[in-house]
């Protein structure tokens, strides 16, 4: 390609909004076009750089054994329905009528579809395990998009399905998809973490995410500094916490604790570490009918994971609660205890269980119970509510959790039966009875990747694209190019390297070497070839972009050199 013939158009602004160096660099290096909010069209070099991760998908995913298919980007809404899930997806589900008034959605993920496609059609155990996967675009309707191509509305995704006649095959496959998605992270050139996750509104047993390490990350990731363990923060755990010091020796009894509402001032009230106290954290939960506020129970130095509280409560959501909703439910905020407690819905943190020698409130102004033994609550339920901490022991060996941030890039889940179930889509076991499929789900951004090659590597200038991502891996660029030398020189060379099957752009434009020079190095070439003064000495100059190395090449030698660097 001639740059003179391309549909380039840099810039030296950056767009207002954008605060993320993808979003910034994209723009201005001609990647991609801001339309609508959220929404963005891809220019020819954004174009080159898709194609390129959908490649390397492609060939993996054929490695894998996974056949591609393309499903309708509208999808009929009863298939929402019959999961249910056309009322817990919200708004960020797009619904529209045709002319004859049926329901559709704009497909933001595609399980129900692939689902639709395979019952009735695949029939006995025989003719399983099936994985089907497209590429292909989709739409969410984001309330508050933003960070360019990091949370668009419409993105391009890569989502797998896999179908199983037992819960072992599924792990297999899980784990092959693992894999898989590992090589395209390492072709890629991208530096990544597998992390365990929370599985959201797709549902199923279990999963993982794909992290590509970022500062600019949105999630925050919890690391092990000794082994491979990460989990994002909404699903990590950590090792068994033995208790700091000596409980305190107490016989239960009521205690007068005037205006003594923090769990600092308590801890210093009676001199104890803030292990044995009982933290309260209440919650507004909210449903698909109404509301209600949930109470949850924590060691005091213990801070609540909203997403597991969440989980826990089996809530849509869980929102703040103010003091004043507290009182008028007759509850005093700073003094909520477990005790004696009608008509509120109490979940502890898994670690309280059997704890004993706890000081809670005693539901009563300026009182609390010390000496609270937790066993007496027969019937309490109990789950993992505690978010991690850096300096908390890892739960796999003796190392110790950090915090890192994130960009997730995909996300691998365990279905199991959880939508052939309500779906009906059943198959026939060795014994001819009927069964659903058990299902795996495997998704990757495609979009979301541009973005995060650049979040990882970018510098003051621009772009700086790993080999596998480059539009372009070799950009010529003559200095001058009504010198007749330097405009001959790269005529020369530009079809040498075409020849050879290189992807090359020739900078044949009639524009200042600083001006193109600042263009190769704001779009990301991995390799420039600057062909300029350097000729009257017989040599001419590589340009590196990431190392920023530059290489004086004799011109005899120049094809060469350069073939043997790329």
């Amino acid at each position: 390609m001639r740059f003179s013939r391309a549909y380039i158009p840099t810039v030296k602004e950056a767009p207002n909004e954008a605060t993320l160096p993808s979003h910034i660099y994209l723009t201005r290096a001609g990647f991609i076009a801001h339309i609508a909010s959220g929404l963005y069209n891809y220019l020819p070099l954004g174009k080159r750089v898709i194609r390129k991760i959908e490649t390397i998908i492609n060939e993996e995913m054929a490695r894998a054994g996974a056949e591609e298919v393309e499903l309708a980007f509208v999808t009929p809404a009863e298939l929402w329905q019959e999961s249910g899930r056309i009322e817990k997806f919200g708004k960020e589900l797009l619904r529209f009528r045709d002319r004859k008034e049926n329901l559709f959605v704009l497909g933001p993920t595609h399980e129900e579809m692939m689902v639709s496609i395979v019952r009735n059609r695949v029939n006995s155990y025989k003719q399983l395990p099936l994985n089907l996967y497209q590429i292909k675009t989709k739409f969410r309707d984001e309330a508050r998009p933003r960070f360019g191509l990091m949370r668009a509305r419409e993105f391009i995704m890569k989502d797998g399905y896999s179908f199983h006649a037992t819960v072992e095959d599924m792990n297999r496959e899980f784990d092959a998809m693992e894999a898989a998605y590992k090589r395209i992270l390492d072709r890629l050139g991208l530096k990544y973490r597998i992390v365990e996750a929370d599985s959201g509104a797709i549902g199923g047993t279990g999963s993982k995410e794909l992290m590509v390490l970022a500062e600019s990350g949105e999630d925050t990731l919890a690391v092990c500094d000794h082994c491979e363990y990460g989990a994002n923060i909404e699903a990590a755990v950590r090792s068994s916490k033995a208790a700091p010091s000596e409980a305190p020796v107490a016989e239960f009894n009521r205690f007068k604790t005037p205006d003594i509402k923090s769990i600092a001032d308590l801890s210093a009230f009676f001199h104890v570490d803030p292990y044995f106290t009982l933290k309260c954290v209440a919650k507004r939960a909210v449903y698909e009918e109404g509301s209600c506020i949930v109470l949850f129970f924590l060691h005091g130095d213990d801070a609540l994971q909203k997403v597991k509280a969440q989980n826990a409560a089996k809530a849509l959501d869980i929102v703040d609660v103010s003091e004043e909703e507290l009182s008028d439910a007759g509850l005093f905020p700073g003094f909520i205890g477990p005790l004696d407690l009608q008509g509120f819905t109490c979940i502890f943190d898994q670690t309280l269980k059997g704890a004993s020698s706890m000081i809670c409130g005693a539901n009563e102004v300026d009182m609390h119970f010390v000496g609270v033994d937790l066993s007496v609550l027969s019937e309490a339920i109990f789950a993992d509510l505690v978010e991690v901490k850096e300096g908390d022991g890892c739960p796999r060996c003796n190392g110790t959790l950090s915090y890192t941030k994130g960009i997730e890039v995909g996300h691998i889940f365990k279905l199991g039966t959880t939508y052939s179930k309500v779906l009906k889509a059943e198959f026939l076991n060795e014994k001819g009875q009927a069964e659903p499929f058990v299902m795996g789900t495997y998704g990757m951004g495609v979009s979301r990747l541009v973005a995060a090659v650049i979040e990882q590597h970018h510098d003051e200038k621009g772009c700086q694209w790993t080999r596998a991502t480059a539009p372009y891996t070799l950009n010529i660029l003559v200095s001058n190019v009504k010198d007749e030398a330097q405009n001959e020189l790269g005529e020369l060379l530009y079809g040498q390297f075409l020849k050879a099957g290189t992807e090359v752009i020739f900078d044949d434009r009639k524009e200042r070497f600083g001006f193109k020079m600042n263009d190769a190095e704001l779009i990301g070439f991995p390799f420039t070839l600057i062909i300029g003064k350097g000729l009257e000495q017989g040599v001419v100059e590589l340009y590196v972009r990431q190392s920023g190395e530059k290489v004086e090449i004799p011109i005899a030698e120049a094809f060469v050199r350069v073939m043997e660097r790329l």
